[in-house]
C-alpha cells in the first residue's frame, strides 16, 4: 500500500511518541530474552528432577509456556486497547511484564521448593505472555496513529529494531554481571541478577509513557462515536474483518516468526548446544551481530514504504528458505572446525536391529529406553554425535562403529568405552577458541539478523493498514501472537526436542 509522503523530518512530538514505545519495547522484550538466553541454567535451577536434555527442553518449554498464552493477552488487552484507549492498556500491560520478570528474580529454585519452584516459574511466564500478547498491539497501532500519511512504514521500524535492542541489552546485562563476579558466582547466585534490573527499566518506562497523550485517531473515533462495542465480535466475527485476520497469520505473522525466533534464538541455542561453543563467546558473537544488523529493521520499514511491504517481506522468505541449510553448516565449520573434521574423516554408525529402535522423543523424561539400539543412541546424542543408522541382523546386540573401531553395546562400561573412543577418533567435547573463525562465524550470524529484519521490520505497518482504527488494537493482535506465540515460540523447543 503507497501513500504520499509528507515533506519534512521527524517532529520532536513524533520523536517523543516513539520513543516511549519503542523503550517500553525493549523492557518487554529484554525480560523475555533473559529468560531465553539463560535458559541452560534455569534448567538446573528449576527442573534438576529430571535428566539434563529432559531439563532444558521442560525450560524451553516453559519458555514456549508465555508464548502459548499470547493470543489470549492479545483478546483481553485489545478488547481493552479499543474500548477503553491505546495508552492505558499498553501501560498495564508492561507493569505486568516487569512484575512477572522480577519474580523469576526472587523464586526460590528446585533444591528448595521441590516441584512447587518449576510450577511457580511457569506462572511468572503466563504473566509475562499475557502482558507481552496486549503490548506489542498497542504499541505499534499508537505509533501508526502519530504517523503521517506514507511513513508508517518508516516509524513502525523503530518499534521492530528495539526487540533486537531488547535481546542486545539482555546478552550485555548478562556478560557484564557474568565477567564482574565470575561464571561460579553467576551460577550461584548472579543469575538473579539480570530479571531483577529490569525494575530500573520498568520504572523509566513507565515514567516516560505516563506523559505521553492519547493517540488522536481514537480520541477523534470516540468524539464522534465511532468506538466499537464489541471489538472481538466485529473483528473476528464478521467475514470481512475475520478474513484479513487469517491473510495476516498465515500470509505475515507465522512466516516471519519462524525467520525471527530461527535467526536470533535457534542460533544461540544451535551455537551453545550443537556446536558446543562456549555459552560466554557465543553470547558476544550473538550480540555483536544483533548489534549491526538491528538497523535493518529501520531501513527495510523505510524501504517498504518506497517500495511496497509486500517484496521486501518476500525477499526475506525467499532468502530465508535457500539458504538457511548452508549458513547453519557454515557455522558449524567456522565455528567447531574439528567437529566437522571427525564427522568426515570417523563416521558414527549404529548398526542394529530397526525393530529394537524407538522413537526418541520424550520431553518429560518419563519412559524409559533401555534396548541395545537406545543405548547406543541416547549415549551418542548426549554427545551431540551425529550418527548414521544400519539395519542388522535381526535380534543382534546393537554396536556403534567410530571410524574403523567398533564397540559393543554389550561389553561392561559401554559409555565409557563410547566416550573414550569419541575423543580419541577427534571429536570434541568442546570448540576450541583458537580454531574459531570469529569474523566469520559473526557475519553468518548476522545475516541471519538481517533476514529476521527483513521480514520483522515492515509488518508493524503491514498489520495496522489491513484493519479500521476501531477494531485495529484487537484485531492485529491476535493473527500477530498466534503466529509469533505459537510459530515462533515453540520452534526453539520443538527444533531442540527432535535433536534430542
Amino acid at each position: 500500500m503507497t501513500q504520499e509522503v509528507r515533506s519534512g523530518g521527524m517532529t520532536r512530538e513524533e520523536m517523543v511518541v516513539i520513543l516511549a514505545a519503542s523503550l517500553g519495547t525493549v523492557v518487554e522484550w529484554y525480560d523475555f530474552f533473559v529468560y531465553g538466553t539463560l535458559g541452560s541454567i534455569l534448567a538446573g535451577k528449576f527442573f534438576s528432577g529430571v535428566n539434563p536434555s529432559a531439563a532444558f527442553v521442560f525450560t524451553l518449554l516453559a519458555f514456549a509456556a508465555g508464548f502459548a498464552v499470547r493470543p489470549i493477552g492479545a483478546l483481553i488487552f485489545g478488547r481493552l486497547g479499543d474500548t477503553l484507549g491505546r495508552k492505558y492498556t499498553f501501560l498495564i500491560t508492561m507493569t505486568l511484564m516487569g512484575v512477572g520478570t522480577c519474580m523469576i528474580g526472587v523464586l526460590p529454585t528446585y533444591a528448595t521448593w521441590g516441584i512447587a519452584a518449576p510450577i511457580l516459574l511457569i506462572a511468572c511466564r503466563l504473566l509475562q505472555g499475557l502482558a507481552l500478547g496486549g503490548e506489542y498491539g498497542g504499541a505499534a497501532t499508537y505509533v501508526a496513529e502519530h504517523a503521517p500519511p506514507g511513513k508508517r512504514g518508516y516509524y513502525t521500524s523503530w518499534i521492530q529494531t528495539t526487540a533486537t535492542l531488547g535481546l542486545f541489552a539482555a546478552l550485555a546485562v548478562i556478560l557484564g554481571v557474568r565477567t564482574g563476579i565470575g561464571e561460579t558466582n553467576f551460577n550461584e547466585y548472579g543469575w538473579r541478577i539480570p530479571f531483577l534490573l529490569s525494575v530500573v527499566l520498568l520504572g523509566v518506562s513507565v515514567w516516560i509513557r505516563l506523559k505521553l497523550n492519547e493517540s488522536p485517531l481514537f480520541l477523534r473515533m470516540k468524539e464522534l462515536g465511532l468506538a466499537s462495542k464489541r471489538p472481538l465480535t466485529e473483528a473476528f466475527g464478521e467475514w470481512a474483518n475475520a478474513k484479513m485476520a487469517i491473510l495476516a497469520l498465515f500470509g505475515a505473522a507465522a512466516g516471519e516468526a519462524v525467520v525471527w525466533y530461527s535467526g536470533q534464538f535457534y542460533a544461540l541455542f544451535f551455537l551453545t548446544q550443537t556446536v558446543k561453543v562456549d555459552p560466554v563467546r557465543a553470547q558476544i558473537m550473538i550480540a555483536i551481530a544483533l548489534a549491526i544488523g538491528a538497523c535493518g529493521c529501520v531501513l527495510f520499514g523505510w524501504r517498504s514504504v518506497k517500495g511496497g511491504r509486500k517484496p521486501v517481506r518476500l525477499t526475506g522468505f525467499a532468502l530465508a528458505a535457500i539458504t538457511y541449510f548452508p549458513i547453519f553448516w557454515g557455522i558449524t565449520h567456522f565455528a567447531n572446525p574439528a567437529l566437522e573434521r571427525a564427522l568426515a574423516s570417523s563416521p558414527v554408525v549404529i548398526v542394529a536391529d530397526s525393530t529394537e529402535c524407538s522413537f526418541q522423543f520424550n520431553p518429560v523424561g518419563t519412559a524409559n529406553f533401555t534396548s541395545s539400539c537406545d543405548v547406543a543412541r541416547a549415549a551418542l546424542v548426549a554427545r551431540s554425535v551425529n550418527y548414521k543408522s544400519e539395519e542388522g541382523p535381526i535380534g543382534q546386540e546393537a554396536f556403534v562403529k567410530v571410524g574403523n573401531e567398533t564397540i559393543s553395546t554389550t561389553i561392561a562400561n559401554f559409555t565409557q568405552h563410547l566416550g573414550d573412543a569419541i575423543i580419541a577418533h577427534g571429536y570434541p567435547a568442546k570448540a576450541d577458541p583458537a580454531e574459531i573463525n570469529h569474523v566469520v562465524t559473526v557475519a553468518l550470524l548476522t545475516l541471519l539478523v538481517v533476514y529476521a529484519t527483513l521480514v520483522y521490520g515492515p509488518i508493524a505497518a503491514w498489520l495496522v493498514e489491513l484493519f479500521p482504527t476501531r477494531i485495529r488494537y484487537t484485531a492485529m493482535s491476535l493473527p500477530y501472537h498466534i503466529g509469533n506465540g505459537w510459530f515462533g515460540g515453540f520452534l526453539p523447543a520443538t527444533v531442540f526436542a527432535i535433536v534430542a
